[in-house]
């Protein structure tokens, strides 16, 4: 029997039991909704589905077609005074122009509303104030005071402010970081080609080149293989070719990977007396100088150790000569917190009635704990705005410190004169949202715009627009190329070292001149 019903067929057997029908499982939500979570029927039996949950929005249009009084502070870059082009003279909400401008245009145009920006009256962020009304001061007091319908501003979201308005998910995150002054670059000196290796290990080079011409002296002198017997008018006599000058200049030709012409040798053949007679013939020399080399095992020991060494030496120098050459290094005096805290020769200060000051002050880690009674003990280290104290940390030639938020040191950092940079990592982790007054019906939509903004990408590219493309600063790859080449600052002392030994060769010949030219007038008795 089949029986057209409100919900569809109704089909019974001839019993007159129900056959062919499903059943789904509702659950009730918060917002007393039934949400399908599971279906049964009579041949598949129970099977759960995945429920689907939505946000139910009261009066949802009641904030649509409205114009809202939006309040922010003169901030770059999130909000600047617009610069009139052309005697053009801007009015109303085109006066302004900035990150936190080019938001408030997506909001307004995402909830279909209107706005009028406004500058907050005390030109401050938000802080407790127990002389202002509602013991909040900037705007976060006009917020608290319903002087301004919302927020939009770099306004850090913190639990004291949450819990007198209301805050968005975060349009961007941040954390405080240190402000310092850049460092002047240190070129290489002329003697930069030194640098690779410390003045230690220099100095350990040149007391191991006169240590081993010593031990090399020693062990041939006191080998007999490298005696040599000459027969002279006189008798024969026996020399010595490492005598202590040619052993520094073999050991200097091992470090300089030049061959010299005197080697240690093991003994004298037949041959090598044969060809002593005849040793005015080059091609007897050369011959000759074949096998006289390396002949001693006890100098071929020191040979074999020190050229090792040298090998070692020379290829850590060479690896490492480059960077010292072609990089200009600059030696920063803080690098991290931890170094602002030690030391007491540059004072660090932070924006007064702000977020920062609020963090250091509650703070119960040790070290932000020192660096608030350093800064609570001198008072002159806090400043009114951010301009303040970039401009001290630029003027202080490098004894004052910011601690600022990171999107205004980066943002700061890339504008000229470029002098100030950013140091360690962040000190915290917090983020930016818009705000409006407790329960207010724009919370929820403004929520979900934020959201929304975040996943498409808009914020990112609002934060690329103001930040990075409007830079002024070379960025760090102008700066490597730039630093590619060698100049001739970089290898100038190695053309002083070739002067200097040319000259002082020069002096010595004319000196072994003058001192010949007197012994052959002795012996001629001119």
């Amino acid at each position: 029997t089949e029986i057209e019903g409100l919900t569809g067929k109704l089909v019974f057997d001839s019993q007159g039991n129900r056959k062919n029908f499903s059943i789904e499982v509702v659950q009730t939500t918060v917002n007393s909704e039934m949400a399908k979570i599971a279906e049964w029927s009579a041949y598949g039996g129970l099977k759960l589905v995945p429920p689907n949950y939505r946000r139910v929005h009261q009066n949802n249009t009641d904030y649509e077609n409205k114009t809202y009084i939006v309040t922010s502070i003169l901030e770059e870059p999130f909000l600047m005074l617009r610069e009139s082009e052309d005697g053009i003279v801007y009015e109303g909400n085109d006066r302004f122009e900035g990150y936190c401008k080019d938001l408030a245009d997506l909001i307004t145009n995402n909830l279909k509303i209107r706005y009028h920006l406004k500058l907050v009256n005390d030109s401050k962020y938000g802080g407790r104030d127990q002389n202002a009304a509602q013991s909040w001061n900037g705007m976060v007091g006009e917020l608290v005071r319903q002087e301004a319908d919302m927020a939009i501003a770099p306004l850090t979201i913190t639990s004291a402010r949450e819990r007198v308005i209301d805050f968005t998910k975060p349009f961007m995150n941040l954390g405080i970081s240190i402000m310092i002054k850049k460092p002047m670059k240190k070129n290489p000196s002329i003697f930069s080609f030194m640098n690779p290796l410390s003045k230690e290990i220099w100095m350990c080079i040149i007391l191991s080149y006169f240590g081993v011409s010593v031990v090399m002296f020693l062990v041939t002198r006191f080998s007999p293989t490298e005696c040599r017997f000459e027969e002279t008018t006189r008798g024969t006599s026996v020399t010595n070719d490492f005598t202590l000058y040619n052993s520094l200049w073999f050991s200097l030709g091992a470090i300089m990977q030049q061959g010299v012409d005197v080697c240690p040798r093991l003994h004298k053949t037949l041959f090598q007396r044969n060809t002593e007679t005849i040793l005015g013939n080059k091609k007897f020399r050369k011959l000759y100088s074949a096998f006289a080399c390396n002949r001693s095992y006890a100098g071929r020991i020191v040979g074999s150790v020190w050229w090792f060494f040298t090998l070692i030496i020379i290829s850590s120098y060479t690896a490492n000569l480059a960077a010292f050459l072609t990089v200009e290094r600059m030696v920063t005096p803080i690098n991290s917190v931890d170094d602002l805290a030690k030391q007491t020769e540059v004072e660090y200060g932070v924006l007064r009635d702000s977020s920062t000051q609020e963090f250091f002050k509650k703070s119960k880690i040790a070290v932000y704990t020192r660096m608030w009674e350093f800064m609570n003990s001198r008072p002159h280290v806090f400043v009114d705005s951010y301009k303040e104290g970039i401009r001290r940390v630029r003027d202080s030639k490098g004894k004052y410190a910011f601690l600022m938020e990171s999107t205004q040191n980066d943002y700061n950092n890339e504008r000229k004169p470029c002098d100030t940079m950013k140091v360690g990592r962040n000190l915290d982790a917090k983020g930016f949202g818009v705000a409006t007054p407790l329960r207010s019906a724009l919370r929820v939509p403004l929520n979900l715009a934020v959201l929304a903004f975040t996943e498409n990408g808009d914020l990112t590219k609002l934060e690329n627009k103001w930040w990075y493309d409007r830079s002024e600063c070379k960025t760090s790859e102008t700066q490597e190329k730039s630093q590619s080449s060698l100049t001739l600052y970089n290898v100038a002392g190695c053309f002083y070292i070739l002067i200097a030994g040319l000259v002082l060769a020069m002096f010595v010949a004319f000196i072994e001149f003058v001192w010949r030219a007197k012994q052959e007038a002795k012996r001629n008795k001119v």
